[in-house]
C-alpha cells in the first residue's frame, strides 16, 4: 500500500498538477482526523507520512505532570521517565500511538483523501480552462437530453443548455454540432457548472467577431444588438474610418458573411444597420426594411414619431409588432409609427 501510495502521488503530480507535498500535508491532516474519530477527540496528536517510503505514523503529545487530570493530554513523571529518564515536570512527550488496526484505517483514509484531491484538482483544472471562456463562443456537440435541459459536449467538459436558452423549434438531435455562448462558469463544492446559451445577444456579437475581420480588429464597432432568438436580430454597426462601409463589411460580398451566421442561427433573420449619432437617422435605419418618410424627435421623453407610407405601415410595424419592438430596443427610443395618410388626417 505504501509503495503504491508514493506511485499514485507521483502520477497525480504529473497528470493533475497537484504538488506531492500538498498531498502529503493533506494526508497527514486527514490521518489526524481519522485517528481522533476512531480513538477519541481529546487526543493532542499529529501524523507523519514518510516522503520516501509512504509509511504512516500517528504521534500523541502529552504534558508531564504530577497528577494526571486528563489522560488524553497528560502523563505522570514516572510514565514519562520510563520512556526516557531526561523528562521532567512540564516537558512534552511525543510517543507513537498507532494501534495495530490503524494500518487499515490509514489505508482507507489515504484512499479517500487521494480521491478527494483528484476531484478537487479536476475541478480546479476545469475552472482554469474554462473561466476565461466566459462571455465567449465555443463549438460543441449535442450529447444528450438531461432533466435540466440539453447537455453539450465541449470536448473536456459538459455544458448545460437550459430550455430558456434554446432557440424555439431548433433541432437538438444528439451528435449535432453547434456554437454556444458561455454566459456563466461557476465553481461549486462538487463541480464546475458551465451554462451556455443559443438565445443570448452575445452569441450574435461573437459570431460576427469571428466572421468579420473588420470587427475583430476594431475597424468596425458593434454599437447595439436587439434579438428575438430564432426569429430576427438587428445589429447596429459603425466605423470611424470614412473609407469603410460597416454594413457592407458585415454583410460581405453577395451576403456571404452574414449568410454563414444566419445558417448557424437556424435561419434567423439578421438586419445589419448603420449606427448614427443623429437619433432620427438611427431610428429610420433601425426600422429597416421599411422606408421611412420622416421622424419627429421628442428629446425630453426620448420618444419618436415615425411617418411611413401607408403601404409600408405593416412592414414597419412587423408581424406582431416585432420590427418596431426590435427597433425600439436597438435604439433605446420609444417609437410610435403612423402612416402618412393617418398623420395628414391628424394634422387636418
Amino acid at each position: 500500500m505504501n509503495k503504491e501510495l508514493i506511485l499514485a502521488l507521483d502520477a497525480l503530480e504529473q497528470e493533475k498538477r497537484i504538488k506531492k507535498e500538498v498531498m502529503f500535508e493533506a494526508l497527514e491532516a486527514a490521518l489526524v482526523t481519522a485517528y481522533k474519530k476512531n480513538f477519541g477527540s481529546g487526543y493532542n496528536c499529529f501524523a507523519e507520512v514518510n516522503r520516501e517510503t509512504g509509511d504512516m505514523r500517528v504521534y500523541c503529545t502529552k504534558t508531564v505532570v504530577e497528577d494526571v487530570l486528563d489522560s488524553f493530554t497528560e502523563i505522570t513523571l514516572e510514565e514519562a521517565q520510563a520512556i526516557n529518564k531526561r523528562y521532567s515536570i512540564g516537558d512534552s512527550v511525543d510517543f507513537e500511538a498507532s494501534p495495530a488496526k490503524f494500518g487499515r484505517i490509514a489505508a482507507q483514509t489515504a484512499k479517500q483523501m487521494v480521491v478527494q484531491k483528484i476531484r478537487e484538482a479536476e475541478r480546479g483544472n476545469m475552472y482554469d480552462e474554462y473561466s476565461d471562456k466566459e462571455n465567449d463562443v465555443m463549438s460543441g456537440k449535442v450529447e444528450k437530453l438531461d432533466r435540466r435541459g440539453i447537455m453539450i459536449d465541449l470536448g473536456t467538459a459538459e455544458a448545460l443548455l437550459a430550455p430558456s436558452e434554446q432557440i424555439p423549434g431548433e433541432d437538438y438531435t444528439p451528435g449535432r454540432r453547434l456554437k454556444v455562448y458561455v454566459f456563466e462558469v461557476k465553481k461549486t463544492t462538487k463541480s464546475v457548472n458551465l451554462n451556455v446559451s443559443r438565445t443570448h445577444p452575445g452569441l450574435v456579437k461573437k459570431l460576427f467577431e469571428q466572421e468579420v475581420p473588420e470587427i475583430a480588429d476594431g475597424t468596425v464597432q458593434i454599437k447595439s444588438i436587439a434579438r428575438e432568438a430564432g426569429s430576427r436580430s438587428k445589429l447596429a454597426v459603425f466605423s470611424e474610418d470614412p473609407n469603410v462601409d460597416p454594413v457592407g463589411a458585415c454583410v460581405g460580398q453577395k451576403g456571404i458573411r452574414v449568410a454563414g451566421i444566419v445558417q448557424e442561427l437556424n435561419d434567423e433573420k439578421i438586419d445589419v444597420i448603420q449606427y448614427s449619432e443623429d437619433p432620427a437617422e438611427y431610428i429610420s435605419a433601425a426600422l429597416n426594411p421599411a422606408k421611412v418618410l420622416s421622424v419627429e424627435i421628442d428629446e425630453k421623453n426620448k420618444s419618436a414619431l415615425v411617418i411611413v407610407p401607408e403601404f409600408q405601415l405593416s412592414l414597419a410595424i412587423g408581424k406582431e409588432g416585432q420590427n418596431a419592438r426590435l427597433a425600439a430596443r436597438l435604439t433605446g427610443w420609444k417609437i410610435d409609427i403612423k402612416s402618412d395618410k393617418d398623420y395628414e388626417g391628424t394634422e387636418a
